[in-house]
C-alpha cells in the first residue's frame, strides 16, 4: 500500500477502474435515494422500512431496526413515523405475546411496491446503453463483489433490504450463499 497525496493504493486495483467504480457507485445511489424518496414522502430509511416489510411481512421491530442499522429508540420513532402516515400498522407478534410485529397497511404496500418499481426502473436506465452479452458479463462479474462484500447475517439483510426476491430467490442469490 502506498499514499500518493490524497490517495492511497494497495495495488490490487488499477486506479481507473477504482474510481470509475466508486462514481458508478455514488452516482447509482443519488439516483435509487431520489427515487425512492419521492415515494410517500418518507426518507431513505423510511423507504427501505417499507420496501424491508414488504419481503418480510410481520417483522418485529428489532429485526427491522438491524436490517436498516438504527438503535432501538431509532427504529421505535421510525415505525412511529410510518404508522402515522398509514403506511404501517402494529399488530401483536403471534408467536411472542410481548412482541409487536409489523405489517404495511394497503396504501404501504402500494409505496413499497413502488419503491421496489423505481429501483428496478434506475438500474434499468443505468444498464440501457449496454448490450445483452455486456449486462451478462456484469451480472456475472457483480455475484462475486457482493460475495466479498458480505460477511454475516446482518450486512446480508442490509445489503439486500431493497431486492426484488421475486427475480433473485434466495437459492439463486449470490448474498445469501455467501453468509456462513
Amino acid at each position: 500500500m502506498y499514499d500518493c497525496g490524497s490517495h492511497i493504493y494497495d495495488g490490487t486495483v488499477d486506479d481507473r477502474t477504482a474510481n470509475l467504480v466508486a462514481a458508478l457507485v455514488v452516482a447509482l445511489s443519488d439516483e435509487l435515494e431520489a427515487g425512492s424518496t419521492q415515494v410517500a414522502g418518507q426518507s431513505a430509511v423510511g423507504t427501505a422500512a417499507l420496501a424491508t416489510l414488504l419481503s418480510a411481512p410481520g417483522a418485529r421491530v428489532d429485526a427491522l431496526g438491524r436490517v436498516l442499522g438504527l438503535t432501538g429508540s431509532g427504529t421505535v420513532r421510525l415505525v412511529d413515523r410510518l404508522v402515522a402516515a398509514e403506511l404501517v400498522e402494529r399488530r401483536r407478534d403471534t408467536s411472542d405475546l410481548r412482541g409487536v410485529s409489523l405489517w404495511l397497511t394497503d396504501q404501504g404496500r402500494a409505496a413499497a411496491t413502488e419503491v421496489v418499481t423505481r429501483r428496478r426502473e434506475v438500474v434499468a436506465r443505468a444498464l440501457a446503453p449496454l448490450s445483452d452479452a455486456q449486462r451478462a458479463v456484469v451480472a456475472e462479474a457483480v455475484e462475486p463483489v457482493l460475495a466479498e462484500l458480505v460477511k454475516d447475517r446482518s450486512r446480508a439483510d442490509r445489503v439486500c433490504r431493497f431486492c426484488d426476491y421475486s427475480v433473485c430467490p434466495e437459492a439463486d442469490c449470490p448474498v445469501e450463499r455467501a453468509v456462513p
